[in-house]
């Protein structure tokens, strides 16, 4: 039996493979043919000497993985094998929702800490709070055993409508509660920030394509017209696409009829082009798109596509460069494969696609972090172009294909190696554990019942914080120099921090986006 689980793994990953690069959707010819190639017969011999002769006793369905792992890393850098057990946590997060009770949290000395209670979550309804100590999941116990977060998930998560009883530590009240709660679907909304800039100016972040995006956004922009905006930011910096279709139907809102979306390439050949509609929700006012170099997929699309139809100005670094189309597909045991099937191509007809060497994904993935290096970052003259993929906009703009979309405005660091360390911290989690943990031991000193004010308002004791900070960073070995330039950055990237942990990811982004020097450069546009 596992003879022939082997056997029947390393055909059906063969036959995908082959079969979709030779353009046929028929799997089931496509496997008549390769059973009978010499190829196969050879593994399969292997195969059957293993599992009949090897000294020592061989996992089949080890093997099948391994096998089906080297295949696919022998084909474009975007190709993936993605084993059951990652498979949920993946689909998760394009579906828009998960099922449990909505809570992150941080182990604290052996304690299960509540970092974050998910917006529209039952942990919200329930009443739970950042800070809550969970001590208990039913007859669980979770502190004092040295439990790894894959352990607390699988006490906490699970289907809809069961119901889990949680016993509490509040450290600010000093008392235990209960709570009983009923696990259901917890939103993870991809459209994490939307609020008006200015009288005129609207934001909105999109940190994936995902299945929800496109209701998302629609009722984003819906919101945002409702408060007289005229200007419109998309952010879509660090999104690394997903799904094609809210891409499409995003930019169909951005764009007039009858303008070129994006063109698909086929493996046979054939390409298919799609053209926006009319009645798009924001086809007139001025436009901006925010990228960067964790930029890709999806988000060149929507980017290529305003920028080929000079619909609006790209403003940011040059993207990852992906011009590559997946699609996921069943190997059996809930195992799956992610199979490049398409290329794409911006309505002027360029390919963003970085060119790729099949034998090292490693220094595939690794350029996007050496641009450093070269100087690009600080000068966009030191990008790459390659003048025979040069292509032209109506208007007459020359953009280049063969590397990501290049920036109308570019937004340099300009920073020496000092500055972008401290830029570097003050961005990374570092500041959000120091605020859990700030928090955390001054408890009873901190009250943020009021949002407005929160935000209207500096934050109380700010050398206190800025003291605190570098004491924290000092004691990580991750040092920092707190000088005038970046201590306005510091406290302003607390004060976020805050409102992510107390509020929620839109207060977070109103306050983070006020010291960007992108949403700074979007708002000098004329």
């Amino acid at each position: 039996m596992k003879n022939n689980n082997l056997y029947l793994g390393l055909i059906i990953i063969l036959s995908v493979s082959i079969g979709y690069l030779l353009g046929s959707n028929n799997i089931i010819s496509s496997y008549s043919t390769i059973s009978d190639s010499s190829s196969v017969k050879k593994l399969n011999r292997l195969i059957k000497y293993l599992t009949q002769d090897y000294v020592d006793e061989i996992n089949s369905d080890s093997l099948v993985n391994i096998v089906i792992k080297e295949i696919v890393n022998k084909l474009d850098p975007h190709s993936v094998f993605i084993p059951a057990v990652q498979r949920e946590s993946l689909s998760e997060s394009m579906k828009g929702n998960f099922h449990g009770i909505g809570v992150q949290f941080r182990m604290l000395q052996d304690t299960v800490a509540v970092s974050r209670v998910l917006k529209g979550g039952p942990s919200e309804k329930a009443g739970l709070l950042s800070g809550d100590r969970i001590l208990m999941a039913d007859e669980d116990t979770l502190f004092q055993k040295e439990l790894n977060s894959d352990q607390i998930i699988s006490r906490l998560k699970g289907n809809s409508k069961t119901p889990v009883r949680l016993s509490v530590y509040r450290k600010k009240e000093d008392s235990i509660y209960s709570f009983d709660i009923v696990r259901g679907p917890v939103p993870l909304p991809s459209v994490n920030a939307l609020y008006m800039v200015d009288e005129i100016t609207g934001y909105i972040k999109i940190t994936r394509f995902s299945q929800t995006t496109y209701p998302e956004f629609k009722n984003a922009v819906t919101f945002l017209k409702a408060k007289k905006m005229k200007r419109l930011i998309i952010d879509l910096r660090g999104n690394p696409g997903g799904y094609l279709q809210p891409a499409k139907k995003i930019a169909d809102d951005l764009l007039e009829a009858e303008k070129g979306i994006v063109i698909v390439e086929a493996n046979n050949g054939k390409r298919v082009q799609t053209f926006s509609t009319s009645g798009g929700l924001f086809e007139k006012g001025e436009l901006l798109i925010l990228v960067d170099e964790d930029s890709a997929s999806a988000s060149e699309v929507v980017a290529g596509a305003v920028q080929d139809n000079d619909r609006g100005l790209i403003i940011g670094r040059r993207t990852f460069g992906k011009g590559l189309v997946q699609r996921q597909m069943p190997l059996g045991q809930g195992d799956q494969v992610r199979l490049t099937t398409a290329r794409y191509y911006t309505p002027t007809g360029r390919s963003i696609q970085r060119p790729y060497d099949t034998s090292s994904r490693t220094d595939y993935y690794a350029e996007v972090r050496k641009r450093h290096q070269t100087g690009e970052m600080n000068d966009p003259s030191k990008i790459p172009i390659n003048d025979s993929l040069i292509f032209t906009t109506p208007k007459g703009k020359k953009v280049y294909g063969g590397g990501g979309i290049t920036p109308d405005i570019y937004v340099s660091t300009q920073e020496t190696k000092d500055e972008l360390w401290n830029d570097y911290i003050i961005g990374s989690n570092l500041i959000d554990l120091f605020v859990f943990l700030e928090l955390d031991k001054n408890v009873k000193n901190f009250s943020f019942d009021n949002k407005q004010k929160f935000l209207n308002e500096e934050l109380p004791n700010p050398n206190e914080f800025i003291d605190s900070f570098a004491e924290f960073c000092k004691k990580n070995n991750l040092p920092i120099k707190v000088t005038k330039k970046n201590k306005e950055n510091i406290l302003n990237s607390i004060k976020a921090f805050i409102a992510l942990q107390v509020y929620d990811e839109n207060t977070y982004f109103k306050i983070a986006n006020q010291n960007d020097k992108f949403v700074i450069r979007a708002m000098e546009t004329d």
